[in-house]
């Protein structure tokens, strides 16, 4: 029986959603693509039927991750856009260090990306680069004599760098993991001219 267009695209959204969890959650090299498949209740021929390795697979389910973070992180609040603080809460939240499998790719997967292929690579620093743009144009003038490419990268990059290393102590220290988060999130406030606590 011939499946539909529709149903390939149907398919091909389950597995990159299902993928996209997985890798979060689990890592890249943590997860097969048998078992991708059965998770989005498909086999893995229908899997290699809509992607041809698994290397094009977290491409896509990279991009999706990414998409689905950047619209959390910009979604406009009743007075407009959000401020970089706004941002800042959004991300450096303890609901958002605590939830693995639903939170920002990047945090979850980069230094493991690097061992990936340069797709994977180019999309990673793809997202990377559109993180530090919505950043940048949120930016407030500051004393220092950084400019604003260069302070939305340092931004961008201490937000992941901060969500990465307080999941990674959470389980033994979790006192330390709390300051991490609460402290990147005060130093960032200054760094982008926002000052430094949380609105919430």
């Amino acid at each position: 029986m011939k499946v539909t267009k529709e149903k390939l695209a149907e398919n091909r959204a389950a597995l990159v959603k299902t993928a996209a969890r997985l890798f979060r959650e689990r890592g890249i090299d943590g997860v097969g693509v048998a078992e991708i498949g059965k998770a989005a209740g498909l086999t893995h021929g229908a899997l290699y039927g809509q992607f041809p390795s698994k290397q094009a697979l977290v491409v896509e389910a990279l991009a999706d991750g990414m998409a689905a973070s950047q619209a959390y992180m910009t979604a406009p609040k009743p007075y407009g856009a959000p401020t970089l603080a706004d941002q800042l809460d959004r991300y450096l939240a303890l609901d958002h260090r605590d939830n693995l499998a639903g939170g920002c790719a990047m945090a979850a997967s980069a230094s493991e990306i690097a061992r990936q292929g340069e797709a994977v690579s180019a999309r990673l620093a793809e997202g990377f680069e559109e993180m530090a743009g919505s950043i940048q144009t949120a930016l407030k003038p500051t004393t220092l004599s950084a400019d604003d490419r260069a302070r939305s990268l340092t931004i961008a990059a201490a937000m992941i760098g901060a969500v990465a290393m307080a999941r990674a102590a959470s389980k033994s220290r979790p006192d330390l993991s709390d300051e991490i988060m609460a402290a990147v999130r005060r130093v960032l406030g200054e760094v982008g001219g926002e000052g430094g606590k949380p609105r919430n």
